[in-house]
């Protein structure tokens, strides 16, 4: 047996006929190719790139060749090996989406529906070859990084060429069946996806709107293979549904509503005007069809905004939907007035501030999305790597120190969960695994005052002798210069992924060994709007209160690590409980 080869020529038709001429694996034989367009003249525009596979690449470039889609691609690329069948040409075909999609180089025109994880004989073998394949295609241009520099981008996680796990893909099945017929009967109605950090709650959200993108753009005679995983989806019927349906995505959080943005710019059918603040949904003079919620939980209800603006526009967007200034309406009431169909994904653990949706408003949510039978639950953890039992643990560990000394601690495996009696020698071995790996950060809990935000000399962090200041940008901060350097604040990493996460716990989350519970300072917790009351609405919130939101806040940071979580409690009473609870980890860091 030999190896692959990398045949490249002109993507025309009197080429590709001279071409399949050639050799017999060109017309019977499981191949995957490469198709790309000439490099744009003016910086920032992308080129298109389609990859495909196909048991007669020959016969499938002539039908390429006809499609007013691949009008602008000039260059064809076939990858040959004679150790290729179906299913490893299925897995590198898609290892190859997922790749272009994050390198963010081209705009990729595939659909989504055809993105496979299978499993086959001596996969492993073959990922090898594919890693290969990937470094040839790199030398001839296609690719501008490495495979670790692309999975460790927010364009590859959050990218809708994604394999689905199986609970994902029953989900998204479930959900477009259910938009589909509700298009067609009329109705109106609420779905709610519920899942524990990492579960893939805004992959499922961005690979639905592609996927209904697609379908909604389809042409005759452009229904996916049979084996395509949604190929069901992909008839005329449901593309008459669908075209000109008003579609968006709602993101509260300004960091990851502009890392989605960045996606939306460059994947087609998408558009970055898709994705929506609460208040561009409650202002918009027109109605959606569909939205998608992306972290509903953090919707806010009546409070005190960032500013007297949004204040302002809080009263008028009430008024104009409701008739009155109904202080009881939220954010979440705006979006269902505006459209027809919603689907919220939720996790009540992550809220993290009382302006958030309050805990009764979301149960209620998602008891009703139960007895419509619209409620669809994820439970796969695809973000941390150490076994279904760490964020369950982690909950019980900042929830309840008492149901934390019953359950059995989880195995870890290889993951690094660990606790430093230094900060200095925590960021030390955080800047050891960005090294190696990447995308190693400090993150903290609000317990000091954001000093660098009026004197960028200043500190805001200082403990054992270690300076540090706050992150100094709200967008896209994981993978801005300097954030090695800086520490992240919840409001700029929930919803991010970590490769290790160095969490410090200030002194606003602390243990009282006498009385064995875990309680809250007040006076070290520096986020105004964490902790402010409501008077609008009448509410106070009691210590307890915020020690709900607080420990939410250390949970939401605990979580965001794929090999390793780092720990630094300031109190001396935390940093013990946590020690005599805390599994022992795998390896030591330096």
């Amino acid at each position: 047996m030999t190896g692959f080869e990398v045949q490249r020529l002109p993507f025309e038709a009197d080429a590709v006929k001279v071409w399949a001429a050639g050799d017999r694996r060109r017309v019977n034989w499981p191949v995957v190719y490469v198709l790309d367009g000439e490099r744009p003249a003016r910086a920032g525009e992308l080129t298109d790139i389609y990859v495909g596979e196909s048991l007669n690449a020959a016969g499938r470039m002539r039908q390429h060749l006809d499609s007013p889609s691949k009008q602008t691609l000039t260059t064809m690329r076939v990858i040959l090996d004679d150790r290729f069948n179906k299913s490893v040409c299925l897995d590198l075909e898609s290892f190859l989406i997922r790749m272009l999609s994050g390198d963010g180089a081209f705009r990729v025109l595939n659909r989504n529906d055809g993105i496979t994880d299978s499993d086959y004989y001596d996969r492993e073998t073959y990922r090898q070859t594919f890693l290969d394949v990937f470094e040839e295609l790199r030398h001839d241009g296609i690719f501008t990084r490495s495979v670790p520099e692309i999975e460790n981008s927010d364009l590859f996680k959050l990218s809708p060429f994604k394999a689905l796990t199986q609970d994902q893909a029953i989900a998204v099945e479930d959900i477009v069946e259910g938009v589909i017929d509700d298009l067609r009967d009329g109705g109106s109605t609420t779905m709610v996806v519920q899942g524990e950090p990492g579960t893939g709650k805004t992959v499922i959200a961005i690979y639905l709107l592609k996927m209904l993108a697609d379908i909604a753009a389809m042409r005759e005679g452009d229904e996916p293979d049979a084996d395509s995983l949604f190929s069901e989806f992909f008839v005329s019927e449901n593309r008459d549904l669908l075209a000109g349906a008003r579609v968006g995505i709602v993101v509260p959080q300004q960091s990851l509503r502009d890392s989605i943005k960045k996606v939306f710019r460059r994947t087609p059918g998408l558009s970055a005007t898709m994705v929506l603040t609460p208040f561009q949904v409650g202002e918009s003079p027109e109605e959606f069809d569909l939205l998608i919620v992306d972290e509903a939980h953090r919707l806010n209800q009546r409070a005190n905004q960032a500013s007297g603006v949004q204040n302002r526009k809080f009263r008028d967007i009430n008024v104009a939907l409701f008739g009155e200034d109904d202080t009881s309406k939220t954010q979440l009431d705006w979006i269902v007035a505006k459209s027809r169909h919603q689907i919220l994904m939720l996790d009540a653990a992550q809220s993290v501030r009382p302006a958030d949706l309050p805990l009764e408003q979301i149960q209620a949510i998602v008891d009703r999305a139960r007895s419509e039978h619209r409620h669809y639950p994820l439970v796969s953890q695809l973000r941390v790597n150490a076994g279904p039992g760490y964020i369950g643990f982690v909950r019980a560990l900042l929830g309840d120190p008492v149901s934390a000394e019953r359950r059995e601690a989880p195995d870890l495996s290889d993951y690094e969960f660990a606790l430093f009696d230094d900060l200095g020698e925590m960021q030390d071995a955080i800047r050891e695994r960005d090294a190696r790996f990447g995308l190693a950060r400090l993150v903290a809990g609000y317990a000091w005052p954001w000093l660098t935000k009026l004197d960028k000399s200043a500190f805001d962090i200082e403990v054992d002798g270690v300076s540090l200041r706050w992150n100094s940008t709200q967008t896209d901060w994981i993978a801005s210069k300097g954030s090695l350097d800086e520490v992240g604040s919840i409001h700029t990493v929930q919803g991010y992924d970590l490769n290790y996460a160095g969490v410090i716990i200030g002194r606003d989350l602390r243990y009282d060994r006498v009385a064995g519970r875990l309680f809250i300072d007040r006076d070290s917790y520096f986020d105004k709007k964490g902790k402010e009351n409501n008077p609008v609405l009448g509410r106070t919130y009691s210590d307890d209160d915020l020690l709900r939101y607080i420990t939410n806040i250390y949970a939401v940071l605990l979580t965001r690590g794929i090999r390793g979580t780092f720990v630094y409690a300031c109190d001396p009473g935390l940093r013990e409980y946590l020690r005599e609870r805390m599994p022992r980890a795998s390896s030591v860091p330096p």
